[in-house]
């Protein structure tokens, strides 16, 4: 009987099945963030304001873009910072400087996400 990558590669689902099942872990990644999450919940409400605004306030394809980029970026980083943080939950409650260090810099990375869309968001808007 063969074990190691070889093995386990084998009964990797390929093509159409695997594109299904990764759609389906992508959906229920989204569902658990919006269930379980105070700040995604926040940020797509502000995402839902912002986006609008963003197709309103562009000129043209480019500045649409430009403006509603970051928003988008914003739910991604708050995405990646939640499965931090579950993660470090999961491995262990106790306090730890690493564990409060790797959810520390998880959110500096959200707040450094929203410092890019207000440079973006001033660039764009004030370089009319």
């Amino acid at each position: 009987m063969e074990s190691g990558p070889v093995a386990i590669e084998r009964y990797k689902p390929r093509g159409l099945k695997r594109l299904l099942r990764a759609f389906g872990a992508s959906g229920r990644g989204l569902a658990g963030a919006f269930r379980e999450e105070a700040a995604f919940r926040q940020e797509l409400a502000f995402a839902a304001l912002a986006v609008p605004l963003a197709l309103w306030l562009g000129h043209d394809g480019t500045q649409r873009a430009l403006l509603v980029a970051p928003v988008l970026l914003i739910l991604i980083v708050e995405l990646i910072n939640s499965a931090i943080e579950a993660t470090v939950d999961r491995i262990g409650l106790e306090r730890h400087a690493l564990a409060g260090l790797a959810k520390d810099i998880g959110s500096a990375a959200v707040l450094m996400s929203f410092g890019l869309l207000a440079v973006v968001w001033l660039l764009v808007l004030l370089g009319r």
